[in-house]
């Protein structure tokens, strides 16, 4: 069989290297942007021991010559967006930079690959922040009404992609992911926030965790498995957009016990309500029906919470965690 070639835009974050590690051990030839490969130091790619098995780039996805470059370059034959300003919570600080990164960017690789003819099949990474507040489970045919910054840049690329595919013909799909964790996640990410205060605590440092909404319930999984959702949804033999979900709901409080529990300790000792932490718009309850994708693509999520947590906590604590799926 001829090895096939990908390419990953935003290969450094935590779902392009856990990507990028699951098709090079499917036998891919793996390629990877970064704003300036020169001087990145690709830290996660060295985390998941992929990075020797990665081909860098530098490519911006809002400068479209660079996206047009690197795609002519690599001739990849399945292309994953993966980039863009990835932080809620910093959309609403960041407006105009989160609404360029992800709206401009996605609308610069669909044009290019429209523009050079490419016989690619393409996956974009959309957003369970889209819907909003949800009353029952979301699924594909859910109405969007974002609620930040960030979740309008997501809903309009959503709908580029989905116009690119009607009017141009391109092979282009959007995976609607719900929360989805794991020790790769930036520091500034609230699910990372709590794990490293957990382990440094249980260590003495005798400090206090400071939290926004205990209260917000959130669909969360175990994000080596969705990975390979989005390569599954690559596989098919027509573009559809999905669902990536778990299904099961939990409230933040209940992320915070199990992650404290997961080093002997009450949490309600450790963790003091901030209201300034508090976004400007909250989403206060949102969970997927991921049923369309189990029917389709043969893909569940088989951890839990339970499991999400303790393998965060023990690679907090410098222990091995199961970086692929399998």
């Amino acid at each position: 069989m001829t090895t096939r070639t990908a390419l990953i835009f935003g290969v450094s974050g935590q779902d392009g290297a856990l990507l990028a590690r699951f098709l090079a051990d499917k036998g891919y030839r793996v390629h990877g942007t970064s704003r300036d490969a020169q001087v990145s130091g690709f830290a996660n790619l060295d985390r998941v021991a992929v990075r020797d098995r990665v081909q860098v780039h530098s490519a911006a996805t809002n400068d479209f010559r660079s996206v047009a470059q690197v795609l002519s370059e690599v001739q990849p034959d399945e292309t994953y967006l993966l980039a863009g300003q990835s932080s809620v919570g910093l959309s609403f600080g960041q407006p105009v930079e989160t609404l360029e990164s992800i709206a401009v960017g996605t609308l610069n690789v669909l044009e290019a690959v429209r523009f050079l003819r490419l016989d690619t099949r393409l996956y974009h990474a959309g957003s369970s922040e889209c819907f909003g507040d949800v009353g029952t489970a979301a699924d594909e045919q859910t109405a969007f009404r974002p609620r930040s910054p960030y979740a309008v840049a997501k809903a309009s690329a959503h709908w580029m992609v989905a116009n690119y595919r009607e009017a141009y013909g391109l092979y282009a799909c959007t995976g609607i992911l719900f929360n989805h964790e794991s020790p790769l996640r930036p520091a500034r990410f609230v699910t990372r926030k709590i794990v490293a205060a957990a382990v440094r605590i249980g260590a003495g440092s005798g400090e206090r965790l400071q939290l926004g909404d205990l209260a917000i319930e959130r669909d969360w999984g175990w994000a080596p498995e969705y990975v390979d959702a989005m390569w599954r949804m690559l596989q098919r033999p027509a573009p559809e957009d999905y669902v990536i979900a778990t299904g099961r709901v939990h409230a933040l409080h209940e992320f915070v016990a199990m992650a404290f529990a997961s080093v002997g300790l009450d949490w309600q000792e450790h963790v003091d309500f901030d209201p300034g932490l508090r976004r400007p718009s909250e989403i206060d309850h949102s969970v997927g029906d991921a049923s369309k994708a189990a029917r389709d693509l043969g893909w569940t999520a088989s951890s839990s919470l339970q499991d999400v947590v303790a393998r965060m906590v023990a690679a907090e604590q410098g222990g091995p965690w199961p970086m692929v799926v399998g």
